[in-house]
């Protein structure tokens, strides 16, 4: 078993330079060639991570033959061409979420990865959590029964990106971004519910979105905004499951009750963390101590030390020390629920993931 892997990395804007540092902390991540199309950046970043091959083409970075695998760092609508070429290419691939701009590019990239025997692993953050850490260890031991109902609920008052003064216009704009705060934040806490779940099977969608907060007009017409900001839903999942949500960049409320799962014999708050139960005919919510517990774990059971982070996972995945956590295939039924929202509104009514399917359109840019 190899103790170090070879990386590049596409992309060294706001989101490459986070993946840098944390790739600093990475035991066995070795990241050689870096790819951006601002040299002068590039170089800069190359410069202070020590990272010693260069390029702004991303071609000449596929083509060696030591790099392993490939951290995409795009924006969203180049995540399925570059991660494509890059598994063509015979590289393994880490991608930036969302897992594409459309279900039909994600669906894409999943098939090809499939079929050319490519790892494909999605940033998926909220997996590697205290709070679903833990929660995955109640589900699988039984202590919720029968998983029934899911609610994923995430409030911001006022984030949403450049026009209230964080980030860049591109992700608020379709062409580059392709989707609001779905793609941005509901990626996370969707997918984390889909995979204490199991990530059943998606039966119908029922949504809506809005782009209603008032916001600075010289920012407005500066970003050409036209993305969601707010969005709901109701789906229907395989095993009797009810799942809600809700995710909003901006909202006038005073925020929100959190991610919630409920089972036929307890349910799990994740955030302050808690279980509720009835023990002795008695109504009881019991709170824990992750940070012991998790020192514990990680001490008695090293393989703990590969689910502390998403990059850590993907490394030692690569390694071949653990299994890759489905990331990609959540990362798909988290596009099929988002742009079934989107095609639920248009349409306003409840549609179907067949119906998501066929009107699935490529947003993907050219490379």
């Amino acid at each position: 078993m190899a103790d170090e892997v070879k990386l590049g990395i596409i992309g060294t804007g706001q989101i490459g330079k986070m993946h840098l540092h944390k790739y600093r902390q990475v035991p066995g991540a070795k990241m050689v060639a870096a790819c951006d199309i601002d040299e002068k950046e590039v170089r800069r970043v190359a410069a202070e991570y020590g990272i010693p091959h260069v390029f702004t083409d991303f071609r000449e970075l596929l083509a060696m033959d030591e790099i392993v695998a490939v951290d995409v760092c795009l924006h969203n609508n180049f995540h399925a061409p570059m991660s494509i070429a890059a598994m063509q290419a015979g590289k393994h691939v880490y991608c930036e979420k969302p897992l594409a701009g459309s279900y039909v590019d994600a669906e894409r990239m999943v098939h090809q990865s499939r079929e050319l025997d490519r790892m494909l692993s999605m940033q998926l953050g909220s997996l590697f959590s205290k709070e679903t850490f833990a929660a995955k260890r109640l589900i699988d031991e039984g202590h919720l029964g029968r998983p029934y109902y899911a609610k994923s609920s995430y409030y911001r008052r006022r984030g949403r990106p450049f026009v209230d003064g964080y980030g860049t216009s591109s992700f608020v704009q379709k062409a580059t971004a392709a989707g609001g705060a779905l793609f941005d934040m509901g990626v996370y806490h969707i997918g984390q519910m889909l995979y204490l779940l199991g990530n059943p099977d998606v039966l119908t969608i029922s949504g809506t979105t809005h782009q209603e907060t008032d916001m600075y007009e010289e920012r407005r017409r500066e970003s050409k905004y036209d993305v969601e900001e707010l969005a709901v839903a109701l789906v229907r999942l395989g095993g009797g499951i009810t799942f809600s949500l809700e995710e909003a960049w901006a909202v006038h409320l005073g925020g929100t009750d959190g991610s919630k799962l409920a089972g036929s014999k307890g349910g799990l708050t994740l955030s302050p963390f808690a279980l509720h139960t009835t023990i002795g005919d008695m109504e009881m919510d019991g709170t824990f101590d992750l940070g012991s517990a998790m020192t514990r774990w990680l001490r008695v059971f090293p393989e703990t030390a590969a689910y502390q982070g998403s990059q850590d996972h993907w490394v030692a995945a690569l390694l071949g020390k653990v299994d890759l956590l489905p990331t990609a295939a959540v990362g798909l039924n988290t596009m099929l629920i988002s742009e079934g929202i989107y095609l639920s509104m248009e349409l306003g009514r409840e549609v179907t993931p067949d119906e998501v399917r066929k009107h699935s359109v490529s947003t993907a840019l050219d490379l």
